[in-house]
């Protein structure tokens, strides 16, 4: 059995864990940094780099510590080495190659949007590919097919904002804290998604791309006014903001329902594997779980959520 000491630096959370054999996690230790960007509306790379300097060495201990795990016992040291902010990746990357020279161990390097995908593998057993796999976060909006750990194949990406950018942006637009996922999700229970129509931007009936700027532009003009970016906030209601912010989120579900189905279709594969932050959106998972329930009648198609609400 393999013990691999995983280290996460990609964005804004500095993470350390303790995994045997790919499945038994002994340890996860997270530090957010939330508190730091929230005053921004946003992730500050420049501040996400220093606090993974000031916290990295103390959430590895505390991962192998809580493990019960010396270096003598670890098999490797894995890494997220790309996608991210290449200052946070940094910090990570370099603390991993230092202690897999100090330690004499393998250095494994991980794409941690192809960890997302994979990660359903942790908690189902046996594994539950083939599968069609949903990556959808802050920085990042893809599906992939996913044959295995080692095989998987990009069907589609965002081609300008992931759907978790746009949350934060309109949570910013309709004067809302960062991070704008939780909020928007909390207060959107509260509004009609059916008072507006924002566009859902399909890309053509083929295409299994994500684009979620211009609904971003047309909130803002919603809010403000035709070609306006400022100064309509204070006229709206709460009643009105959560109207616009319901409507909003039910454009970005239907749009990542929408693909999700259309790539089950155009690969002939009947298990969803869904990770990232907003898969802990609510809407999103009552209207996945809705679409695949006829689909469930003709063929299996479970899903498997590897981010819990």
């Amino acid at each position: 059995m393999a013990t691999i000491l995983g280290i996460e630096t990609s964005c804004d959370e500095t993470a350390a864990a303790v995994v045997v054999d790919g499945r038994d996690v002994r340890s996860n230790i997270v530090a957010t940094q939330i508190e730091l960007h929230r005053k921004y509306g946003g992730v500050v790379p420049e501040i996400a780099s220093r606090a993974h300097i000031e916290r990295l060495d103390g959430v590895i201990r505390e991962a192998l510590d809580v493990a019960k795990c010396t270096p003598d016992q670890l098999d490797a040291v894995a890494v997220t080495h790309k996608p991210g902010l290449v200052g946070s990746l940094l910090i990570g990357v370099t603390a991993a190659k230092t202690l897999s020279w100090l330690w004499s161990k393998p250095l494994i390097g991980v794409d941690h949007i192809h960890a997302h995908a994979c990660s359903a593998a942790i908690t189902v057993d046996p594994a539950p590919w083939p599968a069609v796999a949903l990556v959808v976060s802050g920085g990042h909006t893809s599906l992939y097919r996913v044959d295995g750990c080692d095989s998987i194949q990009l069907l589609g990406q965002t081609t300008d904002d992931a759907a978790g950018e746009a949350f934060d942006k309109v949570a910013t637009i309709l004067g809302l804290p960062y991070p704008g996922g939780p909020v928007i999700d909390k207060l959107a229970r509260r509004g009609d998604p059916l008072s507006v129509r924002f566009p859902r931007a399909m890309l053509g009936k083929d295409s299994l791309d994500f684009s979620f700027s211009g609904i971003k532009t047309a909130v803002l003009y919603k809010v403000n006014g035709p070609g306006k970016t400022s100064g309509g906030l204070e006229k709206l209601n709460e009643s009105q903001v959560a109207d616009i912010a319901a409507a909003f989120q039910a454009a970005v579900v239907d749009t990542l329902v929408a693909k999700t189905m259309r790539a089950l279709d155009r690969t002939g594969l009947s298990t969803v594997v869904i990770g990232g932050g907003v898969a802990a959106n609510s809407a999103l998972r009552a209207s996945l779980a809705k679409r695949v329930a006829p689909r469930s009648m003709r063929r299996p198609c479970p899903i498997v959520w590897t981010t819990q609400p």
